[in-house]
């Protein structure tokens, strides 16, 4: 399966197909310098066998975690890049999940004022939602993507048999992102999830979860309005997660638990719980409201006293609404009682 990005100024492929991995040389030049960025987290199996196929090939390996979006581990691949003297016409390969890319991406979009990266996501989050849209980015003092910049893949390779040898834990996380694209945009994922085998019907569950972030970023890529509906759970989930998930939780079980309060429907919040359920997500985590809602003063998103939120009162259809700032912390307290 193939998917285009089409943007004004650049558009990429998004080729999702089983064994991907090993041809990778198939949809890019690998006769050049390539620096394969990755995390520890990664099966060497799969470092290795993209490496066979770069004849100057290089790799960096860092921790596994969100810790890995940091100015230290920034300045640590972009002097390695340095002593490799990569030029404008090599390129990195972005091997690993969402912060992989969006350390990798950052790297890319700043070195040399910008050199070509691909992107090879291995777990259901990068696969699903962070490998494409074009936002990079890393961590400052526990604010989530603070620093960053849009820029673009060259080519997003997806093969799905990367995900055999992920933790039950680390699959589910992913797959919040699809239920968040269903709730936002496109009904029949939830019912793709109520209905049949998420990890049997994965390919499914990935390109149809693409094909919504698809045609939204087309409409909106620098996030001027529509795009914000991608926000979904994300404001209330990233203040959770930069609070505990450095080791506690996962980004997606933060989205997981910010999306509910901000569900207008209580029949259809009642529907995401028991997919929630059916996918062993946690529904008894517990949090400090006060403290999360300090970090979310820092949010990005925020203009001053207000910010702006994602709400979804019907399944498929999103609204952005502007509330005062301090209205968040009844949403985490209501989040918190889940």
């Amino acid at each position: 399966m193939k998917l285009t990005v089409n943007l004004q100024e650049k558009s990429y492929d998004i080729v999702i197909e089983r064994g991907i991995l090993h041809r990778i040389g198939d949809y890019t030049n690998l006769n050049r310098k390539v620096l394969v960025i990755s995390d520890d987290g990664v099966p060497r199996q799969y470092v290795d066998a993209v490496l066979a196929q770069c004849p100057q090939g290089h790799v960096h390996i860092v921790q596994q975690g969100e810790g890995a979006k940091s100015f230290p581990v920034y300045q640590e691949l972009c002097q390695k890049l340095l002593e490799l003297n990569v030029s404008r016409t090599d390129c990195i390969i972005a091997l690993g999940g969402g912060v992989v890319g969006d350390l990798a991406g950052f790297v890319a979009s700043t070195y040399l004022r910008g050199i070509e990266f691909i992107g090879v996501p291995t777990t259901t989050l990068s696969q699903i939602d962070s490998s494409i849209g074009g936002k990079v980015a890393i961590n400052l003092d526990h604010v989530k993507n603070i620093i960053g910049s849009f820029y673009h893949p060259s080519v997003v390779l997806i093969d799905s048999n990367t995900l055999d040898t992920l933790p039950r834990r680390h699959f589910v996380n992913g797959l919040v992102e699809a239920v968040k694209a269903g709730l936002i945009y496109d009904e029949s994922i939830l019912t793709l999830f109520e209905t049949r085998d998420p990890q049997a019907d994965i390919d499914e569950i990935v390109y149809r979860s693409l094909l919504v972030k698809k045609a939204v970023v087309e409409q909106d890529e620098k996030e001027r309005n529509l795009r914000k509906i991608l926000n979904f759970g994300h404001t209330l989930g990233h203040g959770i997660e930069s609070v505990y998930g450095l080791k506690e939780l996962l980004h997606g079980e933060c989205v997981a638990i910010g999306m509910i309060p901000m569900l207008e429907d209580d029949g259809l919040k009642a529907r995401v719980l028991k997919i929630y359920e059916k996918l062993g997500l946690p529904s008894d985590v517990t949090y400090d409201p006060e403290q999360v809602y300090q970090v979310m003063t820092k949010d990005k998103k925020a203009q001053g006293n207000t910010i702006t939120v994602v709400k979804v009162q019907k399944a498929g259809h999103a609204r952005l609404e502007k509330i005062p700032m301090e209205d968040l912390r009844q949403y985490l307290k209501e989040g918190n009682q889940q």
